[in-house]
């Protein structure tokens, strides 16, 4: 189950980086069954993460697909000041809120670290469903931080996604600023 997971969420970030719808579908499969492995493995605020991250992928999903006069209602565009603050805001209360729930109502041995992870990866998603380009940003936080964690649970087929999804949220990045600069040059995208 942890194979196919982690290969699903490969391809969904592959398609991602390509904006291309295909991401969400690719996604939900992968976040679906991280529910049962996480929480199977004690990572709480990452099975949580995964259920928001399915919660979020049937709005990006929508999000995605709305034109307005054939234009997409969520091109690729960059956070203004509000969406950063937003962001960010989101990011610490979660963290917050994480740490407390994990320390008082869970057994888990790695509350810091899971805490990390969920937040700057539900403001990753945030972002992502809105097509920021910032949300590459969070992710690159996200996946740097993942990476030990999920080797320290020995979750070995994960780890080496989200070495793949760190590569790749860099490529994404790149990717999608490729795309704003000519969507300023042709006026579409």
């Amino acid at each position: 189950m942890e194979f196919i997971a982690a290969l699903f969420g490969v391809i969904s970030v592959w398609y991602s980086r390509k904006n291309d719808i295909l991401v969400y579908p690719t996604g939900i499969i992968s976040v679906l069954l991280y529910v049962f492995i996480c929480y199977e493995y004690k990572l709480y605020a990452d099975a949580g993460l995964n259920v928001y991250y399915f919660i979020m992928s049937v709005i990006g999903w929508v999000n995605w697909t709305r034109k307005k006069s054939e234009t997409f209602v969520f091109p690729i565009s960059r956070c203004d000041i509000k969406e950063w603050i937003y962001g960010l805001s989101v990011f610490i209360l979660v963290l917050i809120a994480l740490i407390l729930i994990l320390t008082h109502f869970t057994d888990s041995t790695t509350i810091v670290a899971d805490s990390v992870v969920s937040s700057s990866a539900a403001t990753a998603m945030w972002w992502m469903a809105r097509r920021k380009l910032e949300s590459w940003y969070a992710w690159t936080v996200s996946n740097i931080v993942a990476i030990p964690l999920f080797f320290y649970k020995e979750l070995y087929f994960t780890v080496g996604q989200y070495i793949v999804f760190l590569v790749l949220a860099i490529w994404g990045f790149y990717t999608w600023r490729s795309m704003i600069k000519n969507d300023k040059e042709i006026g579409t995208l």
